[in-house]
């Protein structure tokens, strides 16, 4: 049976990671408060941030900013997700799709 943990993200109990992400003390915190379904969730968030802001992951600063997105992303003030928020790809209750991008012309 996965390990599970009560995500700060999602607000419930879901399969977490397997291991740590990174080490240290906000890799063993992400670890232990998010879930794995969250996390994937901060890997498409972390690729729409490097791209908007051309961040260079070579460069400290970078790195630097993207881990304070990431802490605010899963640990900030406004961290959960919207009461009623569907992943893109899933279906709403009302039978269609929230959340992805336009269609496009």
């Amino acid at each position: 049976m996965p390990r599970t943990v009560f995500c700060v993200k999602l607000g419930k109990e879901l399969p977490g990671l397997d291991e740590p992400p990174f080490p240290g003390e906000l890799g063993q915190r992400i670890y232990e408060n998010v879930s794995a379904q969250a996390y994937q969730l901060w890997e498409e968030q972390a690729k729409l941030i490097i791209n908007h802001y051309g961040l260079n992951m070579a460069d400290p600063e970078a790195r630097a900013f993207l881990r304070e997105q990431m802490e605010e992303f899963f640990f900030g003030e406004n961290a959960q997700m919207p009461e009623g928020w569907i992943p893109v790809g899933a279906s709403s209750p009302k039978g269609g799709a929230k959340g992805g991008a336009a269609p496009r012309k």
